[in-house]
């Protein structure tokens, strides 16, 4: 797609001065153990991620795929088990490595442009990019002198996932980034995903839309109850997932 064309581009450009990940990676949990008011939430897990593919995290409400993903980017901290990154215990110098968009975005009540200036300047990412280069990638340079809380919904997350990705991540987080989008929105959202993990990014993504896990997936992690059920390539499993519970899942059915 040309607009997708558009996206590597730009991202090849803001990339060659850039380490590609491969030799800091992967990341991994080992025994993770969340537990809150003496309820399991998430657990024992082992999990290596690892670069080459995009990890989509499946599985009902309550499986602990949100969790996953806070425990992973250090928001939020085990109660026992380890998160290590490359072997090392996972700290604030890694934590500068990822990035993490939500399903709301999280944005500065100013200017679509003081958006990515802020990010740039906190992350010290200036020599890596322009803000015009990080608004193009997702096709906002048009709209940089406009405040970020009259965009769209679809635009609003455009811009929060440009501020993602301003800094380059070695691995980026995405939370249902599309849930509440129409469907335009969604496919920009997805073509500038696929093109940041094309350069090299790390993606990690959680979706309950099994059409769009279909359209994005390298591999499928299928999460219940706070365990991993199976992590699967994406062709095996649309078509002969593993466990009883993920088809049940994929066929539409109710998953207690």
């Amino acid at each position: 797609m040309p607009m997708l064309e558009a996206q590597a581009g730009t991202l090849h450009t803001m990339a060659v001065n850039r380490t590609q990940p491969g030799a800091t990676m992967p990341l991994a949990v080992r025994g993770l153990v969340l537990d809150a008011n003496g309820t399991r939430l998430l657990g024992p897990l082992d999990l290596t991620l690892s670069h080459g593919s995009l990890s989509v995290l499946m599985g009902p409400n309550g499986a602990g795929k949100s969790l996953l993903l806070r425990l992973l980017h250090g928001m939020i901290k085990p109660t026992s088990g380890e998160i290590t990154w490359a072997g090392e215990p996972l700290n604030d110098d890694h934590r500068r490595r990822q990035a993490m968009v939500f399903q709301t975005p999280v944005l500065l009540r100013r200017s679509v442009a003081a958006n990515i200036d802020f990010v740039l300047k906190q992350r010290g990412a200036a020599k890596y990019a322009t803000r015009s280069g990080v608004l193009e990638k997702v096709g906002l340079q048009d709209k940089a002198r406009q405040p970020a809380r009259l965009l769209s919904g679809g635009e609003q997350q455009r811009l929060a996932l440009a501020r993602a990705l301003a800094t380059e991540p070695e691995v980026l987080f995405l939370d249902e980034p599309t849930a509440s989008l129409d469907p335009a929105s969604v496919l920009m959202i997805e073509e500038i995903v696929r093109a940041a993990q094309d350069q090299g990014t790390k993606v990690i993504f959680v979706t309950h839309d099994v059409g769009q896990a279909r359209r994005l997936a390298d591999e499928v992690i299928f999460l219940h109850r706070g365990h991993v059920l199976e992590r699967t390539a994406a062709a095996q499993f649309f078509d002969t997932p593993n466990s009883h519970e993920a088809g049940e899942f994929l066929a539409g059915r109710i998953v207690l």
